[in-house]
């Protein structure tokens, strides 16, 4: 009986002493600080803000032009180059005419075009003649049928004879003339299809070129790609899909699309992006950096010197009428002078961002860890 009391008793001590521990590790979280020490000790405070990401860390980038956004214009017949119209370098508007080929089997296109609406046109007046027959009774009803299969053979010849016509590059106009019997022409002009900049050229004044041969390319660069280089380690830490990266001494703008599937020898992976803002100011090929920003949310962005380390812990000292509170908190991430913490922290809070030593030897002065 007597040695159930005793541990009895050791037990109650043992909880009193827990309890007594864990009031005075509460209370050590918080101290005072005087104003005349605040001013003293010349520290700062700041405000915390919203959550927010913090900037990343800065990677190169290299300006890529999508696929989608490069036209090659090519010979649609066989012939020769009478004229550039365009230089290397030189930004061309839609409808613009790049290049005047001179072919021998244009000729032929145009013939074959003006004999087909010719044919079309008196299969037409055959037809409105043998309808105006039919209904005085002078001809039968089967040659006004054989008269609209005829008619409708002839447009079918001229509407392919058109196609062909331009298919080989011809535009609308000159289509026009010459099935209405207007006057042939012996060069082609080839047009801009979309607005860009003449990035080559692969023909020559008075060159012999082949059907589909490519003769320059034009490069739409209102859209614009970054690809990043990201070092494997770091590829989990790095923005999701969507984020937004930023330029670091450029006003760019781009929105992250994804990570490429291959690894390089230097194990570095590939993080596309889309540029939204600025791609006037880069150039297709052109070597930059970029700022990513950090996959972590919900988080506070807080100077380097604000936080403190104890043990294996880190805090942030948080303002209170009578002193500060050590707080703490987990470091995520880190950028330059800026860390990514998560803690129990609010909008409006100050925190100590100078001379946290000082506040760090008066909190455990006060009864913290030594």
């Amino acid at each position: 009986m007597f040695h159930h009391l005793v541990r009895m008793a050791l037990a109650r001590t043992i909880i009193l002493l827990a309890a007594s521990s864990a009031a005075q590790l509460a209370q050590a979280e918080s101290f005072k600080v005087s104003p005349a020490q605040l001013q003293a000790l010349g520290i700062q405070l700041q405000t915390l803000e919203n959550p927010a990401p913090i900037a990343g860390l800065a990677y190169p980038a290299r300006v890529v032009l999508p696929p989608a956004q490069e036209v090659v214009l090519s010979a649609p017949l066989g012939g020769s180059i009478d004229q550039l119209l365009v230089t290397e370098n030189e930004l061309v508007k839609t409808g613009q005419p790049l290049v005047r080929l001179v072919s021998p089997e244009l000729g032929e296109l145009q013939l074959r075009l003006a004999e087909a609406a010719s044919r079309s046109r008196l299969a037409q007046q055959t037809l409105v003649r043998e309808q105006a027959l039919f209904s005085e009774g002078i001809i039968p009803e089967r040659r006004i049928q054989e008269s609209q299969a005829a008619a409708s053979e002839a447009r079918i010849r001229q509407t392919q004879a058109e196609s062909a016509l331009r298919l080989s590059g011809a535009d609308a106009g000159m289509i026009r003339r010459v099935a209405q019997g207007g006057a042939m022409q012996d060069a082609l002009l080839l047009y801009a299809r979309s607005p860009g900049i003449v990035t080559r050229i692969d023909a020559k004044p008075g060159q012999r070129v082949q059907p589909a041969e490519a003769l320059l390319r034009v490069a739409d660069t209102r859209k614009l790609w970054l690809d990043v280089q990201i070092p494997v380690a770091r590829q989990s830490q790095v923005a999701p899909k969507g984020a937004i990266l930023e330029g670091v001494d450029r006003k760019l703008l781009a929105k992250v699309v994804g990570f490429g599937p291959i690894v390089s020898d230097s194990q570095t992976v590939t993080l596309r992006s889309e540029v939204t803002k600025g791609a006037e100011q880069v150039r297709v090929g052109e070597a930059l950096q970029v700022r990513v920003p950090f996959s972590a949310t919900g988080g506070w962005a807080v100077p380097v010197s604000s936080v403190v380390r104890q043990d294996n812990d880190a805090f942030l000292f948080v303002r209170t009428p009578e002193g500060f509170t050590a707080t703490r908190v987990t470091v995520q991430a880190g950028a330059g002078q800026s860390l990514f913490v998560v803690g129990e922290l609010r909008p409006g809070q100050q925190i100590a961002v100078s001379s946290v030593i000082a506040l760090k030897a008066a909190w455990l002065g006060k009864g913290g860890s030594n």
